[in-house]
């Protein structure tokens, strides 16, 4: 590499931070919604982690709790800037988005605004059938020849679960890849890939790859929320059993089996009942509970298991 291109390299720490609030994800944003937090890693800190916390802090005011490396990405198109050869090394951690008294605070985004084909909670997303997977059935047939257009059905089928194929809440960045590829995405028009007929653009665009970086960072959870109670992080000091399955639903976008949840929850033994109940509403009362602090050790060994069941 000569000195030219030693000067033109930029290295910055990208954070997915993650928080679920009244049942919707949210991620914390910049730029009025278009950026993740981001910023150089400086030399005067002992470790990446410890640059991201000082940075991500000084510009949101918000601490960080549960953080863990996602991805370097370091594709020679990353950035939009001429000349310049970007690395991001993105993070995925977890907290509240509501400050101690309770109120919001700004930058806070639904993830589901940036993947509407993510949220099958209610059952497929209407943006699938009807933008979605005509557009992608144009594109296959579209391709070079029938071998090509027989790989691309595949994976259209395979990632969205068309034809008779099973959602697979897990293949976030695959899905999203797939759509840049298709030209369905304006990240995609923006870096000049042509448009199949008929296509509209679906979610809201980010800049440089920070919508890629969010889905990679979607997809982690969503693996990890299944073998390790990070779930938790999340939480208040004590909460219901709903409020429990709403918040891995919102994260998983499925919707779960109320009884098979409450049972896997009690037999896992990851809660225990404060005492207390909901305040009186509209419904019945509901116990609360808290997480039991030592199972964090004993899962981060043994793993646990959240059911992932549809519920429809």
């Amino acid at each position: 590499m000569n000195e030219t291109e030693q000067h033109s390299v930029q290295a910055d720490l990208v954070a997915v931070l993650v928080a679920v609030t009244a049942g919707q994800p949210r991620i914390l944003t910049t730029r009025a919604g278009v950026t993740l937090p981001a910023g150089p890693f400086t030399s005067n800190h002992r470790s990446l982690q410890v640059s991201l916390r000082a940075w991500v802090e000084k510009q949101t005011h918000h601490p960080l709790g549960f953080v863990e490396q996602l991805y370097t990405f370091a594709d020679r198109d990353r950035s939009q800037e001429l000349g310049v050869r970007a690395i991001s090394i993105s993070y995925l951690a977890l907290t509240c988005e509501l400050d101690d008294n309770g109120h919001a605070q700004p930058g806070w985004q639904d993830w589901y605004r940036y993947f509407p084909w993510e949220d099958w909670r209610s059952g497929a997303p209407e943006v699938i059938d009807g933008q979605i997977a005509p557009v992608l059935r144009h594109w296959c047939e579209s391709a070079s020849d029938s071998v090509a257009a027989y790989e691309r059905q595949q994976r259209a089928a395979l990632t969205f679960g068309l034809d008779g194929h099973e959602w697979n809440e897990e293949l976030v960045l695959q899905r999203y890849e797939l759509l840049f590829e298709a030209g369905l995405v304006q990240e995609a028009w923006r870096d000049g890939v042509s448009a199949p007929e008929g296509a509209v653009l679906v979610g809201t665009a980010m800049s440089n790859d920070h919508r890629r970086i969010l889905a990679t960072g979607i997809a982690r959870l969503r693996a990890k929320i299944k073998y390790r109670p990070v779930v938790f992080e999340l939480m208040p000091d004590e909460f219901s059993l709903l409020q429990l399955q709403q918040t891995v639903e919102a994260l998983a976008g499925r919707g779960l089996h109320k009884q098979n949840f409450r049972r896997l929850i009690e037999q896992q033994a990851l809660v225990e009942e404060t005492g207390q109940m909901t305040a009186t509403g509209a419904g019945r009362p509901a116990k609360l509970f808290r997480f039991r602090r030592n199972v964090m050790l004993e899962r981060a060994i043994a793993g646990n298991k959240l059911p992932l069941a549809r519920s429809h």
